[in-house]
């Protein structure tokens, strides 16, 4: 989490660490089409994140149903005003079902947005309006155009009753149309990080799912020690219900035992590994970083999974 932290409190400016490079000419070569779309206003930070993180190879959409969140957003998203016929550009209020009418009402630009993915992430924050309404519908244009989609989406604050209901509620939602939903807990991330101010704690989240989304577009799109193509990410998020991303760094003698480690520690949802049918394992490091290193990482944490 070190890693994580000095990314968001090492600069006030908000720039975050450089994403891998991702060079366009392997990108498009593959044929691969990538999208990762933000819904609401938690979805909108994280896009505005990978921007700043200089990500390559995956188009950037924020959908919202405020005007204003998606006028200050960076110009290199891409972006979709949904449902201003029903809330005049100023947000859902709170109100799913008002979210969900919102991209109803602009299913036919969703879609035309959605054309031709192969790949689509979907991020946001559950709880709210526009994210918890629209984003399932969301998913579930992307699954009809026959993409493999992927939720990546943040869970209240045990405080926040009430958005934690509709939050279930939405979650509940996606799960009918994404192949896979990964959830943050901020909950679990509070335990991990306890003494950041709150807005601090909601950085750390998108800077989370910024890095994983960064790490999965590369592990697809770029040639390393251990290959993983398309169809290999495919084979493990088709089906795979609810996910949880865990995060480790070590350094020193043993530092790839202290990063697997960590992994199996700085969980964020409150889950196990046992059980587990799969897993998507991200390692970067640097030049000494050996063939041996990632096999022993892998080692470490899949060792904890389902063998089955």
């Amino acid at each position: 989490m070190e890693g994580i932290l000095r990314n968001v409190l090492g600069d006030s400016s908000g720039n975050t660490t450089a994403a891998p490079e991702v060079t366009d000419e392997v990108f498009d070569s593959e044929h691969i089409k990538i999208m990762t779309i933000g819904v609401g206003g938690a979805g909108n930070n994280t896009i505005n994140r990978l921007i700043r993180s200089g990500v390559k190879g995956t188009e950037l959409v924020a959908i919202n149903t405020d005007k204003q969140h998606l006028n200050i957003l960076h110009e290199r998203a891409k972006k979709l005003l949904i449902g201003k016929s029903i809330t005049k550009g100023l947000g859902a209020g709170g109100y799913p079902e008002i979210g969900a009418k919102a991209a109803e009402a602009d299913r036919a630009a969703i879609e035309k947005m959605l054309e031709g993915a192969h790949l689509v992430f979907i991020c946001t924050g559950m709880g709210g309006g526009t994210g918890t309404g629209a984003s399932p519908i969301v998913a579930q244009i992307a699954k009809e155009q026959g993409a493999i989609t992927v939720a990546m989406v943040t869970y209240p604050f045990s405080v926040e009753r009430v958005r934690r209901t509709k939050a279930d509620e939405g979650i509940s939602k996606m799960r009918q149309f994404a192949d896979s939903v990964i959830v943050v807990d901020n909950n679990r991330l509070l335990k991990l990080v306890p003494n950041l101010p709150m807005n601090e704690a909601f950085n750390v989240a998108d800077e989370i799912l910024s890095r994983a989304i960064s790490g999965l577009v590369w592990t697809i799109t770029q040639p390393s020690l251990i290959n993983i193509d398309f169809a290999d990410v495919r084979s493990i998020v088709t089906g795979g219900g609810v996910g949880f991303i865990a995060v480790g760094e070590g350094k020193g003698t043993d530092k790839v035992r202290s990063a697997a480690e960590g992994v199996l520690k700085n969980r964020l949802l409150d889950v196990d590994f046992e059980g587990a049918k799969g897993a998507l394992i991200h390692i970067t490091g640097g030049a000494d970083l050996t063939l041996g290193d990632a096999i022993k990482a892998g080692d470490i944490i899949t060792e904890r999974m389902d063998q089955q």
